[in-house]
């Protein structure tokens, strides 16, 4: 049966005055922010009708003199602009100071026109602007005809749309072999990026993300909670704002990444943001307002099956169990949550001198009681050139971010007493959630409340991000320059939460905890490059780099922690002092020193526009590895052949791109723990222990990778796409192991025997259907098929703990030779025993028992890795009307539901609710039938999902001031076609074990929501 189902959410009418307050007050302000835009817009309008204008005609054909509908003619250095109609011809009103506009259409050359008169003819000529067009590189740009990587650029106009709290967020689909899972539905929550699937068992998979030049740390800057508060770390990238990225281009294969050298391995995204253009000053702004609900949760009870199940398992419980009422707790924790987003900026300039100013507001509130983010983000970036021959230049930037969260006492670490969602889940929908009072219900300590935990957990956080940069440069020759750039990051987090016991368990009120927990981090770059760019004849250009750079990053943290609080009325971390001296805590760390020096070089070589070669070499010294290996060297080389510019193919107006490429590189992965090669020791109470063993020998992680591709375009352009095959070994992996006795007490980081293997095809086409008449239809599609495996390693390493009732210390994957990267390796479910009512299982000689024995009992059972990633997009346009949809999938995965595990089973029964599907009058089973790690829990995790929907309608100019009205309805996380079970098959709740990484594991996740959002952007 497929999941493509909502349920009808009802707020509870049992709130407290705070909330009823607080919604009260949420309704007033939106009513007030939309009342003052609307005053702004009226005023703007009122201004405009004395501007002073002209209105211009015109004509746009072909170059075979046919008319050509949809093209855009706009002001030049403005956001002014007007469609061709079907017969190619358009009125525009113009400002009487205005001296050009700019024509462009797809397949095109985009062409500056003269304003010359009142009434002009234009004439397009067929383009290669797709291949001319410049593209970011790592350490500088080049044109996308003369790339031999593997890499992909994505737009602002190609991103997705909807509530982007991260910037991994507006790729997700729309690139093959980058995989995008977003964990959780907490606002601002993590996300998994895998750039062709997993290679490394210790080390992380994350891909190397650049801002404008600057490498991230990929830490996140938010604190880790205690016990039962959320678990949820937030994305490290939260702090940039999306309407800031002008692109995102992802580089895949070494040839591209070698650049970046020991954080290649994992593929680097490069992150541009917008800058000033030359012109007038232009205001652009949005606002947008929305609403998110609850899109599904797993199939449980209502009261009155719930009274069936009672009286089918536990008849001697069917009084005692029947509280009478019907309510859904689920429902009752969930709410409609408003978001709210305001965007400005302004940029302007001339051509010796641009800037660009921004800044943004988002309030999104969780769809969980008392989750929120609230977000401000300020952005100023300048590009400025000296002297009278304009070769000194100097570009900075500024980035400035506080966030405010609110956090669920949501965790995936949580015991028996479970946390916010199971207590929802398996609460007895007879029981009412409110005494006659109004008070939550007490049950037990074990049997929680989840509206008493809502009220119990008060869980915040603040964390503030500046990034800046400084940039200058000088053009020594036409075709050599030098350019230094010095970058500086400071990020802070403070964490503070507060747990009432007393509101779960009264007799417990005089016992209650507080923390505060503090992060900070401060990473500095300091970067020189020289670029040489010469076309040496008529046959032969160079476009080298050569650099050096220094990178230093510091973090610390500190935590205080105690008990025995009675409630005041003040929040707990106020006062930490008045608790039991005896339940103290406190703890500080600070990482050790974490540099990296490095020389580079690559040297493009462009013969005749049809042979093209590239080769990079990158030489790393890092502070994390042994002292005999704190030098490594990265090489990569890649050859691309233009077909299309070979003689046999030249001037065929219908192929317009076909270039094969073939590249070879290594690169490195050095993202785990710094200090690792050195003795490291931890401090007690007055004692100190050793905790790591130096391991002089300790290297890189080393991965080495084929590309071969092919990229084509045919038909002026209206048809392109490319095809990759890659193969991706990596070795000497990085791992954290015991000693063996007698050796000393602690751990030890080494390389492990043994490689990795990723290999996989990505196809990716975009089709222009349609383009006259006044209609536009583009569609994308894009698709990875990706196989891993492991070799030569010496035993085998498990992962991804399974959590809840029976489950303590259970681990459900292994890293293990001839088998995927985190199998899985669980028990085999047979069925239920129709005399007993117990679980059976296959034994590893084939027997079939109720005996569950690990040693017997466990087999290899697929993978959680995707063996096929799915993306599709349509742009479709009609004039003034456009429609664009994303839809993303994964298949050939499997997902383990250890929320139907531990929590929906029956052996609830009676005092609490199970899932339906364990509901079964066929076969009885019997109540005291405990979970076990089987694959009974293992589900096909394939799914595709229509991620974002959305519908504008170009308003156009309102007189000579407001330009550019638009008006969108976006529709976000809007369904999903699965067989899956649980909340979302997009999911990957932290399962990690002894530092190794898991996936595919589903464990009471934060849901996920469905959105309906409102906008409007125009400029000034």
């Amino acid at each position: 049966m497929y999941s493509v189902h909502n349920k009808n959410i009802h707020e509870s009418p049992f709130r407290n005055l705070n909330q009823i307050n607080e919604s009260t007050g949420m309704r007033m302000k939106i009513k007030s922010l939309v009342q003052s835009l609307m005053i702004f817009v009226f005023l703007l309008v009122t201004a405009a009708a004395v501007a002073q204008t002209n209105i211009i005609q015109g004509k746009v054909t072909d170059d075979k003199n046919q008319p050509v509908a949809g093209a855009t003619i706009e002001i030049k250095g403005s956001q002014t602009a007007t469609l061709s109609k079907d017969d190619g011809s358009f009125i525009l009103n113009v400002p009487a100071n205005a001296k050009t506009l700019q024509v462009s259409f797809v397949g095109y050359a985009t062409q500056d026109v003269a304003i010359t008169g009142d009434d002009l003819s234009i004439s397009l000529k067929p383009s290669q602007q797709a291949l001319e067009e410049v593209v970011v590189i790592g350490y500088g740009t080049a044109r996308k005809k003369d790339l031999t990587g593997a890499m992909v650029t994505i737009n602002e106009k190609n991103f997705n749309k909807g509530i982007m709290t991260n910037p991994d967020q507006l790729i997700q689909g729309k690139t093959p072999g980058v995989m995008v899972i977003n964990n959780t539905g907490q606002p601002g929550g993590t996300v998994t990026v895998r750039i062709r699937g997993n290679s490394s068992i210790r080390a992380s998979n994350n891909p190397l993300f650049v801002l404008d030049g600057i490498p991230m740390s990929g830490n996140s800057p938010l604190p880790a909670g205690r016990g039962d508060f959320s678990s949820d770390r937030g994305n490290p990238l939260t702090y940039l704002n999306p309407g800031d990225i002008a692109s995102m281009d992802i580089l895949k294969d070494a040839s591209a990444t070698a650049i970046y050298g020991s954080r290649g391995a994992n593929g680097v995204v490069l992150i541009t943001t917008k800058k000033g253009k030359a012109g007038q000053p232009i205001i652009s702004a949005g606002a947008s307002v929305g609403t998110s609900r609850i899109r599904e949760y797993p199939q449980i009870l209502d009261a009155a099956r719930f009274r069936e199940a009672v009286k089918f398992y536990t008849p001697n419980d069917a009084a005692t169990a029947d509280f009478g009422s019907n309510v859904d707790a689920f429902e009752a924790i969930t709410r409609s949550a408003i978001t709210q987003n305001y965007y400005a900026d302004v940029a302007g300039g001339t051509e010796h001198g641009k800037y660009r100013l921004s800044g943004g507001y988002m309030n999104q509130n969780g769809i969980i009681i008392g989750s929120q983010l609230k977000k401000y983000t300020a952005n100023f970036t300048g590009n400025f050139r000296f002297l009278e021959n304009r070769r000194l230049g100097l570009d900075f930037a500024l980035f400035v971010t506080q966030l405010n969260n609110k956090y669920a006492p949501i965790s995936a670490m949580v015991g028996s007493q479970g946390n916010v969602i199971s207590q929802a889940l398996q609460w007895n929908p007879t029981r009412p959630l409110r005494d006659e009072k109004g008070n939550p219900t007490f049950v037990s300590t074990t049997t929680r409340n989840p509206l008493a935990s809502i009220d119990a957990f008060k869980d915040q956080a603040v964390t503030n991000t500046i990034v800046a940069n400084i940039a200058p440069y000088y053009k020594i020759t036409d075709e050599l320059e030098y350019k230094f750039m010095y970058s500086a990051m400071r990020q802070t987090g403070s964490r503070r939460g507060m747990y009432r016991a007393g509101l779960i368990n009264p007799s417990s009120a005089n016992n209650e905890e507080a923390f505060i927990s503090n992060n900070a981090e401060t990473n500095q770059q300091m970067t020189h490059t020289l670029s040489y760019n010469k076309q040496i004849n008529p046959d032969l250009s160079i476009n080298a780099v050569a650099g050096y750079e220094y990178l230093d990053y510091d973090f610390d943290n500190n935590s205080s922690y105690g008990r025995g609080f009675n409630y005041l009325g003040l929040d707990y971390w106020n006062y930490l002092q008045y608790t039991t001296v005896s339940t103290r805590e406190i703890a500080s760390y600070r990482s050790p020193t974490n540099q990296l020096q490095s020389e580079f070089l690559r040297g493009a070589f462009n013969y005749l526009d049809r042979y093209l070669l590239t080769a990079t070499v990158r030489r790393d010294g890092s502070t994390k590895f042994g002292k005999n290996y704190k030098y490594a060297v990265f090489p990569s080389l890649a050859f691309a052949w233009n077909v299309a510019e070979e003689g046999f193919l030249k001037g065929n107006s219908n192929i317009n791109q076909l270039k094969f490429r073939v590249g070879w590189g290594k690169t490195g992965n050095q993202e785990f723990l710094s200090g690792a090669s050195l003795n490291r020791f931890v401090f007690g109470t007055g004692v100190y222990n050793q905790t790591n063993i130096k391991n002089d020998n300790l290297k890189w992680e080393t991965s080495t990778t084929l590309n071969v591709g092919i990229d084509f375009a045919v038909l002026h352009n209206r048809i392109s796409g490319s095809i990759d095959y890659f193969n991706k070994t990596t070795t000497d992996a990085l791992f954290e192991q015991t000693l063996a006795p007698p050796g000393p007490a602690g751990r030890i980081w080494v390389n492990l025997e043994g490689e990795i293997i990723n290999k996989g095809v990505e196809i990716a086409l975009t089709g222009n259907i349609i383009r006259k008449n006044g209609w536009n239809w583009d569609l994308s599609a894009n698709a990875t098929f990706l196989k891993n495996s492991v070799s030569g390693l010496l035993g085998y390493y498990e992962t991804a703990a399974l959590r809840g009732q029976g489950f303590s210390g259970v681990t459900g994957q292994r890293m293990v030779n001839d088998q995927p990267l985190n199998v899985w390796y669980l028990a085999k479910f047979e069925g239920i025993d129709p005399e007993t009512g117990m679980s059976m299982y296959r034994g590893l000689d084939g027997s079939v028992s109720t005996k569950n024995d690990p040693a017997t009992n466990k087999f290899y059972l697929n993978s959680p890795n995707p063996k096929t990633l799915l993306g599709v997009s349509t742009n479709l346009s009609y004039k003034k009307f456009s429609f664009a949809a994303n839809i993303n999938g994964a298949l050939g995965h499997y997902l383990f539901n250890n929320t139907a595990a531990t929590t929906l089973g029956v052996s609830n029964l009676s005092a609490r609710n199970i899932g339906s599907a364990f509901f079964n009058t066929a076969v009885k089973e019997s109540t005291s039938n405990s979970a076990a790690p089987s694959d009974r829990y293992l589900e096909k995790g394939n799914y595709m999902k229509m991620a974002n929907m959305t519908f504008s309608y170009k308003v156009g100019d309102i007189g000579s001031t407001l330009r550019n009205f638009n008006i969108s309805l976006t529709g976000q996380n809007l369904f999903v076609i699965t067989k899956y079970t649980g909340f979302d098959p997009e999911v990957n709740t932290d399962g990690s074990s002894g530092g190794i990484a898991s996936l595919g594991i589903e464990y009471l996740p934060y849901p996920p929501a469905r959105t309906i959002l409102l906008g409007i952007n125009f400029s000034l």
